[in-house]
């Protein structure tokens, strides 16, 4: 059984999808610390200016908190602000209005923190790509241990043979360590073609929202890997 372990992004790009949909169980690594201006509370969207910022404001209290912990600030009405931005610039794109009708609910169920969003932002996305993979939160196996010793106290309880992690990893992970566990380690791929897009070249390190508001359907394709295609 193969399982993969990423922190939440917010609205993150294809790739973060297409590693969803690679694995057996994919689990959300909520319960580590908190770093601010990353892409736990924001992401990229095209405009005719270039790409902008989407911010998600969080009351952020101590360098210890951990990203389950770390509350939404709801002090300004940022989603609003969100979905203007995103009917402002993707106003052109024939499937603007599919986007929206997926960000809604999760926007209007005020979530507490920014990993409740950020999750119910990926079931919403997963539901409309067809991606089934069951999602599972770090928190709840309780690891005790830290970095590599930590990731595979939670693949043994999920009864994981291998472990999929982003190409980043490869400089830090012990695969020995994971060896010696009898669990494999695999590193995704990440090779993706264009698509149509508005706003001049092409750039593919955006938001998933952008590819939905373009392509629509045809989206489900496009999460895929050419390699994994290819095999």
């Amino acid at each position: 059984m193969k399982a993969g372990i990423i922190q939440s992004n917010y609205l993150p790009w294809r790739g973060y999808f297409d590693f969803i949909d690679s694995v057996d169980v994919f689990v959300v690594y909520d319960d580590v610390q908190f770093t601010r201006r990353d892409w736990r509370t924001r992401n990229r969207l095209k405009t005719p200016q270039g790409l902008r910022w989407l911010s998600v404001p969080v009351r952020y209290r101590e360098r210890s908190q951990l990203v389950c912990e770390t509350e939404i600030d709801y002090s300004r009405d940022w989603r609003r602000e969100h979905l203007n931005l995103i009917r402002l610039n993707l106003a052109r794109a024939p499937f603007l209005r599919e986007v929206v009708a997926l960000l809604e609910p999760a926007f209007d169920a005020h979530h507490r923190t920014i990993s409740d969003l950020n999750v119910a932002l990926l079931q919403s996305i997963c539901g409309y790509l067809d991606i089934r993979t069951p999602m599972r939160m770090s928190s709840a196996f309780n690891a005790t241990a830290a970095k590599s010793e930590r990731l595979i106290q939670i693949l043994s309880a999920l009864g994981a043979t291998e472990y999929l992690s982003g190409p980043s990893a490869r400089a830090y992970l012990d695969e020995p360590m994971f060896g010696a566990a009898g669990i494999q380690v695999a590193y995704k791929d990440y090779d993706y073609p264009e698509y149509p897009q508005l706003w001049g070249p092409f750039d593919g390190a955006v938001s998933i929202v952008d590819t939905i508001a373009n392509c629509g359907p045809d989206a489900r394709l496009l999460v895929k890997s050419r390699e994994a295609l290819a095999a």
